[in-house]
Formats: C-alpha cells, structure tokens, sequence
C-alpha cells in the first residue's frame, strides 16, 4: 500500500466520522481542494466547505467501490449517501433548506500526496444527480 493510499484512507475515515481535526491532519497547509461547488486553498477554506456541507447532510458517509494508486496518487469511485437536513449552498449560490431527502451519488476522488501530506484533492459528481434527488430545479 502507498503512502498516498494511507493517507488518503485516513481522510476517508475522517470524513466519515466527521471528525474535522483527523481529517485536516491530512492536509497540507497549502493544500488545494477541486469539487464542483468551489476551489478551496488550505484548511481553513477546506474545513469551512465540509462542516457547511456536514450541516447540510448530518449522516453523511461515503463507500468506497474501487480504488487504485500509484506512487504519490490515490484514486477512488465511491457512493457517498446521506439526508438533506440542514441548509444546502448550491454552486450558483442559493441556500436550499432542508428537503428531507435521500441523496446516493457515485463520486470519483483523485488525491495528490506529497511528504504524507495531501497537496491536491479532486471531487467529481453528478450535479445534476444531486438538484434531481433534493428536488431542485436548474438554476
């Protein structure tokens, strides 16, 4: 197993756990974050991003179905699952109150490690997957 797979794997856990501490022991400071919500730089912008989205989706877990890495890169498909249950920030920016629905999307994370530490993490889901399951229409 790679360093990068071992780090990542940690991240997994702590977002799974939602503990924000383990999770940003994984991070480098100067750490860069792509989703198709926003670009984050650094912990601070990261843990904003993930508690607001926490809030949004309080049991919130992800489930890895493949995986695969490669020197200092860890890939992974995955099913993140969850509930709307608190106020979700579309990527045009309205804040969505809660729908009490479902969400179950396939993702695809592509991490970067360097010095065990995560220098580029990459999220990538269906948007419109997600506006279909809350019951959004398209902004």
């Amino acid at each position: 197993m790679t360093e990068a797979r071992q780090v990542h794997d940690r991240y997994i856990a702590a977002f799974n756990a939602h503990d924000m501490d383990a999770l940003l022991r994984e991070l480098s400071p100067e750490g860069v974050t792509i989703s198709p919500d926003c670009v984050t730089q650094g912990c601070e912008e990261l843990a904003s991003v993930i508690e607001e989205f926490w809030e949004a989706f309080p049991d919130v877990r992800t489930n890895v179905m493949e995986s695969f890495d490669d020197g200092d890169t860890a890939i992974d498909e995955l099913l993140m699952q969850g509930t709307h249950l608190g106020p979700y920030r579309t990527p045009g920016g309205r804040v969505v109150q809660a729908t009490h629905r479902p969400i179950s999307l396939r993702c695809f994370y592509l991490t970067t490690v360097e010095n065990g530490l995560i220098v580029s993490l990459r999220l990538y889901f269906d948007q419109l997957q997600l506006r279909d399951q809350l019951g959004l229409p398209c902004d």
